[in-house]
């Protein structure tokens, strides 16, 4: 349409200019009656009637186009919410090389014909069965677990909140999962890469900002991992509640990225100053839970609505039996701080899942920092 309007805008243009010259040797008289004069009057109203015309026609057809976005983002949405707005993945890893020299065998059991299910065999030689959303095995990449994740995460980039966390003891692979590698990136790079994928995709529809966060919850204290604590003293961080009735952290850094090199360095930073501890279930074990935030500011550049939406990624510290693992002193602290949170997470799950009335969000930093991620405000 715009093609076919900038067409014949341009033969109008050289007949107008053809005219113009055509009349500008003629007297005032002569010009009134002249046929060149009375052409460029119509030529005139003509381009006149077609601008309106062609500026009719766009309107109608942003306003086709906006219905259209509306409705896709509504069906995708719809889908998402008919897989389960919650989803639970099992990532099964494989044997450490210590764990093999010991002699240990694994007592997972998968069915060749069941993406979702897998067996525990006890040690009675009995079998539990158990159904998750989607089952990894030891086999399963880092791109086969970031793809399941895929839709989820780009909901965030139509306006959702989402929250995505790796959850399980000590030493099970979650800030591999989360976090991975240089050579094998984990969901947190892929998403930001991602992320930044769509947004130049759709960059001649939406304008979007994004900004990337990244704390602690340690022993029940909010830390921020993008600050220098070595020049910088830290920062009491509380969380408040924003007149939208979003929670919020005030003073938290927000660094915009433009690429995932940029991420990858912040991430990395953040990631060394983490608080992590040695227990005889694990050399490095994280001893807090670590939030990656990353905030999308879209801009639709048809009609000037802005959305704020919020993705989390968490790496939950590792749930723990305090007896088996033989902790004491500031050991024993963190685990019981730890253990103490990840109950309050399984509460507001339950709660979410049974649609119950009161979702006990505010038990823990922890998940009164996700709760407009995990669910309605309240």
């Amino acid at each position: 349409m715009r093609l076919l309007y900038l067409l014949v805008r341009l033969g109008i243009r050289k007949e107008h200019a053809r005219l113009c010259n055509e009349v500008k040797g003629m007297t005032a008289d002569s010009l009134l009656g002249s046929e060149a004069f009375t052409a460029l009057q119509n030529l005139s109203a003509e381009h006149e009637l077609l601008k309106n015309k062609y500026h009719k026609e766009c309107e109608l057809l942003k306003k086709k186009y906006l219905e259209e976005c509306s409705e896709r983002k509504k069906l995708y949405n719809e889908v998402i919410e008919l897989k389960g707005n919650i989803r639970v993945f099992c990532r099964c890893r494989p044997l450490k090389q210590d764990e093999i020299a010991k002699g240990s065998t694994s007592v997972v059991d998968f069915d060749s014909s069941q993406e979702n299910e897998l067996q525990i065999i006890c040690s009675d030689s009995s079998r539990k069965q158990f159904k998750f959303d989607h089952v990894f095995r030891p086999e399963d990449d880092q791109e086969a677990v970031f793809i399941q994740t895929l839709p989820i995460v780009t909901s965030v980039l139509d306006g959702y909140n989402v929250c995505i966390f790796a959850y399980g003891q000590t030493g099970t692979g979650k800030t591999y999962t989360m976090e991975g590698t240089p050579e094998n990136r984990g969901v947190n790079y892929r998403t930001l890469e991602e992320l930044f994928r769509i947004s130049k995709e759709r960059s001649s529809i939406f304008r979007y900002e994004l900004f990337v966060s990244m704390l602690e919850v340690y022993n029940e204290k909010i830390r921020d991992l993008l600050v220098d604590s070595s020049k910088e003293p830290a920062k009491k961080l509380e969380i408040k509640q924003s007149a939208e009735g979003t929670q919020e952290v005030p003073g938290l850094v927000e660094a915009r990225v433009y690429g995932t090199d940029e991420v990858w360095g912040l991430l990395k930073s953040g990631s060394q100053v983490r608080s992590v501890g040695s227990t005889n279930a694990n050399e490095l074990s994280s001893r807090s839970h670590c939030l990656l935030r990353v905030t999308v500011v879209a801009e639709n550049v048809i009609n000037g609505q802005r959305t704020r939406s919020h993705l989390w990624l968490v790496d939950l510290a590792g749930s723990e039996r305090v007896g088996r693992i033989e902790v004491e002193g500031e050991r024993l602290k963190e685990s019981q701080f730890i253990n103490k949170s990840l109950s309050a997470l399984g509460d507001v799950i339950s709660a979410l899942a049974s649609k119950t009335s009161h979702v006990p969000y505010r038990n823990s930093k922890l998940t009164h920092m996700l709760q407009s991620s995990l669910g309605k405000f309240s």
